[in-house]
C-alpha cells in the first residue's frame, strides 16, 4: 500500500512491537510509565525515541514532546505513525543535539546511555539542553543482570551511574525499575536457552572479531535465534506486561533496570566535555 513504511529489520538495537519478546517490551513500557508518572507540563525531549510508540505516550495538551534518533528508518516510522498525534520527530546524533542550551524542561534517555563508548558525553549533552530547573530520566540495564548484546558497550552498576550523573546534575537519585519473580524467571529461562546456542562458538570468535563484524553477525542471527529459542515469547503470548514491573529503591545483582532521576543541570557542565562547548542560536522546539 502506498505511503506505508516497510516493517523495520529486527536487529536487537531497539524494541520492535510484535517481534521483541513480551518481557523486553514490558521492560521499556514500564520505564516510560515510570517517567510519565513523574512529569509535569513543559517541553520534553526523548533521545533515542526509536519508532516513537513509547514517546507519543508522553505528549499531552500541556506537554510538547520531541523525539530524536540517529536512525533514518526509525524516525521515518515515528513521524509517519505519530507525527499527527503530538510527537515532533527529528533525526539527530545524541552526542550533538541540534537544540539551544536550556531548550527543554524534561529529557528522557531510555536504554541508550549504555550504547556509547563515552557515556559521559551523552549525560553532558542532556544537561546542556535542559533548563536550570530541568530534570532528566535515565533507564539502563543493571550491569550484573545484563545479557550479551554487542550494542551495549558501557554497562553501569548503581554506583557508577550515580557517579557519572553527579558530574552534570546537582540532584541525583538512582533506583530501579524491577520485575516480579515470574518475569525474572522468564528472563533467566531465555538466557539459559541463549547460552546453549552461544556454546556453539567454542573458540569465542564473536569476541575476537572486529566489533563491526560481530554486530553484523548478531543482527543477522537474532531473528533466527528468536525463532529457535523465543518462540511463543512475543505477541502477548506470555501475558507479561508493564504491570509486572515496579519502581524501587532496592538494587542488587538480580535487579534488571537502573532508573535515575537527575535534576538541576550544573551550569557549564557540557562545556567541560571535549567537543561539547555550549551552543546557542538554535530555535527552541
Amino acid at each position: 500500500m502506498a505511503g506505508v513504511a516497510p516493517a523495520p529489520r529486527l536487529t536487537g538495537e531497539r524494541p520492535q512491537e510484535g517481534v521483541t519478546p513480551d518481557s523486553l517490551l514490558a521492560l521499556h513500557d514500564a520505564g516510560y510509565r515510570a517517567v510519565l508518572e513523574r512529569l509535569g507540563p513543559g517541553r520534553l525531549l526523548d533521545v533515542g525515541c526509536g519508532q516513537g510508540f513509547e514517546s507519543v505516550r508522553l505528549a499531552t495538551a500541556d506537554r510538547q514532546v520531541v523525539g530524536v534518533d540517529y536512525s533514518a528508518e526509525a524516525t521515518a516510522i515515528a513521524a509517519g505513525r505519530f507525527g499527527g498525534a503530538g510527537l515532533g520527530v527529528a533525526r539527530m546524533d545524541a552526542l550533538r543535539l541540534g537544540f539551544a542550551d536550556g531548550a527543554f524542561d524534561w529529557a528522557t534517555s531510555s536504554h541508550l546511555i549504555e550504547h556509547f563508548v563515552e557515556p559521559d558525553r551523552h549525560a553532558a549533552e542532556l544537561a546542556r539542553v535542559l533548563d536550570v530547573g530541568g530534570t532528566a530520566f535515565f533507564l539502563t540495564p543493571n550491569r550484573p543482570a545484563d545479557f550479551e548484546n554487542p550494542f551495549h558497550v558501557h554497562l553501569f552498576d548503581r554506583a557508577g551511574l550515580e557517579e557519572l550523573l553527579r558530574r552534570h546534575f546537582d540532584d541525583v537519585w538512582v533506583g530501579a525499575v524491577d520485575a516480579v519473580d515470574r518475569v525474572k524467571a522468564d528472563f533467566a529461562a531465555r538466557r539459559a536457552r541463549a547460552l546453549r546456542l552461544l556454546r556453539l562458538d567454542v573458540l569465542d570468535l564473536r569476541h575476537r572479531l572486529p566489533r563491526r563484524w560481530y554486530v553484523g553477525a548478531y543482527t543477522r542471527a537474532l531473528p533466527l535465534a528468536y525463532r529457535l529459542v523465543a518462540r511463543g515469547d512475543s505477541g502477548g503470548a506470555t501475558g507479561i506486561t508493564a504491570d509486572d514491573w515496579f519502581v524501587t529503591d532496592h538494587v542488587d545483582d538480580t535487579t534488571l533496570v537502573l532508573f535515575a532521576v537527575a535534576r538541576h543541570p550544573r551550569a557549564g557542565a557540557s562545556a567541560r566535555q571535549p567537543g561539547l562547548a555550549r551552543r546557542g542560536g538554535t530555535r527552541r522546539p
